[in-house]
């Protein structure tokens, strides 16, 4: 019986969908204004395993991820490019889609971007506004009246005063309460590049919190099961959702919040001040994705992942012991799981201990460790299917121990090919040292040869 962690109420509970055998699920996406950074591909593995888990446990799921492609850094971005709206955020939602496909993760059943979706945004600003909700300000945007929701704060568990006096609280003279956030920005006159809509308040566009409560609400009803994105979201914007959507409709808007934890790089919190932001393109020239996913995986996903090149290594190491595993006791024919295996079954207990992966993970290296003693195919086939319910493990063993950028010896699998070709020629020219010499150059490269009966094969260390 699966539990999640609810952060609404602060405890696990057991999974109970509205309708039966159905799961609706929305997730925070990206903003697309820029290359993404290792906290979207946390954000993006997490859930798509979450999505995947549900769908092994026989559920149908509706895994909507949203695109924020109009804000105040995207037109920023875009006017110092010289190019439309339009022409940036393609390009980075190609470069998204690219850099997730690489990771493994499954396209969501829906990605809406807000863009298509101001006149749901508009329709429930105006519901808000009818009960008085939301209210025209003094600079003519359109705010929402926090203190007259009275659930306000009972995600972040903040209360009203701690807001007033908290640093993130926009204090903006035109709000009748500094509390308040935007719903609809008016459009500057000064500022003629600006993006707008007609609406019934004048030209503008939307405020960010209310693209996810329009889209969310719009995709899979105004009451859904799961809602998701990393822990950053919390407040103000999920709080913020929950007054938007809890607002306009008068009832309960999400079951279960889900947030993932923040990656720190070296013990540090990831940030561009600091130096320490890497983008998912820059960790994926030194890595290979698998070995990026299997890092993130690895961890659960409320803790915090601390990111260093030591941890991707031992990942890589991990990840090669999973596959060595399986290129020694090849798999024949269609991997399927039986759950009714006890390595299985351990899995199952994991996942559906509110999707604890680490425990999944040291499961897959006992079964890994039971494939090498008994050199058995069909747990072979069990670790592959086991692997593959976590997007893992499912390449040929031998191409991913043979994948990897150059080396420091500037060596392509090309290039080694044809030194362990010149090896095989030295022995069986039984010059031995000429042999030795090549197999010490290969070592010194990192590249590591396995004689068998079948000839030599190789690996990168």
């Amino acid at each position: 019986m699966l539990s999640i962690y609810n952060t609404l109420s602060r405890r696990k509970e057991v999974f109970t969908p509205i309708e039966p055998g159905k799961v609706r699920m929305y997730v925070c996406g990206m903003t697309v204004y820029d290359f993404c950074h290792l906290g979207h591909a946390r954000v993006m593995v997490v859930f798509d395993m979450v999505a995947r888990w549900l769908r092994a446990s026989g559920l149908d799921v509706t895994y909507v991820r949203n695109i924020t492609d109009i804000d105040d850094k995207i037109i920023r971005r875009a006017q110092d490019k010289g190019e439309t709206i339009r022409q940036l955020t393609d390009r980075f939602i190609a470069a998204m889609h690219e850099d997730a496909d690489a990771l493994g993760v499954l396209r969501p059943d829906h990605e809406p971007r807000a863009t298509d979706y101001v006149a749901q945004m508009q329709s429930l600003i105006s519901r808000l506004e009818h009960k008085g909700l939301a209210y025209v300000a003094a600079n003519r945007d359109v705010c929402y009246a926090v203190r007259k929701f009275e659930g306000y704060g009972k995600l972040s568990g903040k209360s009203l005063d701690e807001l007033r006096a908290g640093e993130r609280v926009d204090v903006a003279q035109d709000k009748n309460d500094p509390l308040d956030f935007v719903l609809w920005k008016q459009a500057k006159v000064e500022e003629p590049g600006e993006v707008k809509w007609a609406s019934p308040w004048g030209e503008g566009r939307p405020g960010w919190h209310i693209e996810c409560s329009a889209m969310s609400s719009e995709l899979l009803g105004d009451h859904f099961d799961i809602h998701g994105g990393g822990m950053d979201l919390q407040f103000p914007h999920h709080e913020n959702e929950i007054a938007q959507s809890e607002g306009a409709h008068g009832h309960a808007f999400v079951n279960y919040w889900m947030h993932n934890g923040f990656v720190r790089v070296d013990d540090e919190k990831m940030s561009k001040s600091l130096g320490n932001f890497f983008t998912i393109r820059e960790v994926l020239q030194k890595y290979d994705p698998e070995v990026v996913r299997f890092f993130i995986l690895r961890a659960h996903y409320r803790s915090a992942l601390n990111y260093s090149d030591a941890h991707l290594e031992d990942a890589r190491n991990a990840l090669t012991r999973l596959y060595t595993a399986l290129k020694n006791v090849p798999v024949q024919g269609e991997a399927v799981v039986d759950w009714s295996e006890p390595f299985a079954q351990r899995m199952r207990a994991a996942m559906d201990d509110d999707f604890n992966t680490a425990e999944a993970v040291a499961a897959l290296f006992e079964l890994a460790n039971e494939v090498n003693r008994g050199a058995s195919p069909v747990l072979a086939a069990q670790l592959k299917a086991l692997g593959g319910v976590l997007g893992l493990l499912g390449r040929d063993p031998q191409a991913f121990l043979q994948a990897g950028a150059p080396d420091a010896g500037g060596l392509d699998a090309e290039a080694i090919e044809t030194k362990i070709a010149e090896r095989a020629a030295a022995k069986k020219a039984k010059n031995f040292a000429d042999a030795d010499r090549i197999r010490a150059e290969l070592s010194a490269a990192g590249v590591i040869l396995e004689d068998g009966a079948g000839g030599t094969t190789w690996r990168r260390a």
